[in-house]
């Protein structure tokens, strides 16, 4: 068994980022967040990435994308591997090998702290069992998240028809009335980020949620839609934009990555509308699953319980996402390898604040 370190950085798309890309996306907890697109996004808005990985018999069989970055005047040098790493944890052997040079990566960039959030299901590894890998390999589990841990993932294996009939009631009759007020969903284009950008500014402001500078999404665009990896759908009545959302397509997984809307003609459902339109146009890419992205993190009677009443962090989205049929499902979470004691609690203290 081999292994290896590729530090990414401003270059053409290379035959090992496309083996990379090809690993990720078949791998059973690939995800878009590690990808070489991703990385590159990243880059651009104040992250460093490294990429490290495992070979066997010529083959990858293991790997993370690291992203790193300095906060506080510099003083946390952080790094994160957002949905990875992509490893058989069962594989003592492997995982060994690969913390190790996870470990070379971040010693290297004077790290003292990275976390990583592996897209790995609590339904495929319960909590103990994740706690006891974490502790085998010295990791502190079930530290504070940066991706939503918890969220509801809609199976898009059915005929489409059979897709509608699952979702409630509620929800079916609102995508029809959509249709029945004359909203009119279109495939937006590089042209169309503005509309985007506009759309997430008022959406930010009424809801009070920070949003990303409008470049962001601008590059997000233009790196993944290329490719047939994201599209944007544009929510219109008499051509005028009141929702828009972007989704990713990866491997076998739809993402519903962002999403904004106007104040205006709400009654006309133009989020429902494009959620369809969405989950269409996941369908037709190939996907098999469509993860709506984050619901608060509590257990599913904790949430039917209170979904009518809380209006705080994610419980207002969780009442729209909850009508699409889908299965509510946990991650394991966060995990921190800690090279910094100091570092460790000064960024605790930092994420408390």
């Amino acid at each position: 068994m081999t292994s290896n370190l590729f530090e990414l950085a401003e270059q053409p798309y290379t035959a090992e980022d496309a083996e990379w890309d090809a690993f990720v996306a078949a791998h059973p907890n690939g995800s878009i967040l590690q990808t070489t697109a991703w990385a590159a996004l990243k880059n651009k808005f104040g992250w460093k990435s490294q990429r490290v990985w495992m070979r066997q018999d010529g083959k990858l069989v293991a790997g993370a994308q690291i992203l790193f970055r300095a906060k506080a005047l510099g003083l946390i040098k952080i790094g994160y591997i957002p949905h990875g790493p992509l490893v058989d944890w069962q594989d003592d052997e492997q995982v060994t090998v690969l913390l190790n040079q996870i470990d070379h990566a971040a010693y290297q960039r004077g790290v003292g702290l990275l976390k990583m959030e592996p897209l790995l299901w609590q339904a495929d590894m319960s909590n103990d069992t994740w706690v006891s890998l974490c502790e085998k390999h010295e990791i502190l589990p079930n530290t504070d998240t940066i991706q939503p841990p918890n969220t509801v993932v809609i199976d898009l294996q059915p005929e489409l028809d059979d897709i509608l009939q699952a979702m409630k009631s509620k929800t079916r009759y609102n995508i029809r009335l959509s249709e029945r007020k004359e909203i009119v969903v279109r495939q937006g284009t590089s042209v169309d980020i503005h509309i985007f950008n506009g759309l997430m500014q008022i959406t930010g402001q009424r809801d009070g949620f920070g949003i990303h500078d409008p470049m962001y999404y601008k590059t997000a665009f233009d790196l993944f839609a290329p490719d047939g990896h994201l599209a944007m759908f544009i929510a219109e009545f008499e051509k005028r934009p009141l929702a828009a959302i972007m989704v990713s397509s990866f491997g076998n997984k739809a993402i519903y990555l962002y999403g904004a809307s106007s104040n205006e003609e709400r009654q006309r459902m133009p989020t429902y509308a494009l959620q369809w339109a969405a989950i269409q146009w996941a369908k037709e890419q190939g996907c098999t699953s469509y993860d709506m992205w984050g619901i608060p993190d509590a257990t599913e009677a904790e949430l039917e319980a209170g979904f009518a009443d809380r209006h705080d962090g994610l419980w207002g989205v969780y009442r729209a996402k909850r009508g699409y049929g889908g299965e509510i499902k946990r991650t394991v979470g966060a995990a921190d390898r800690i090279y910094n004691k100091n570092v460790h609690k000064l960024y605790q203290w930092r994420r408390n604040r």
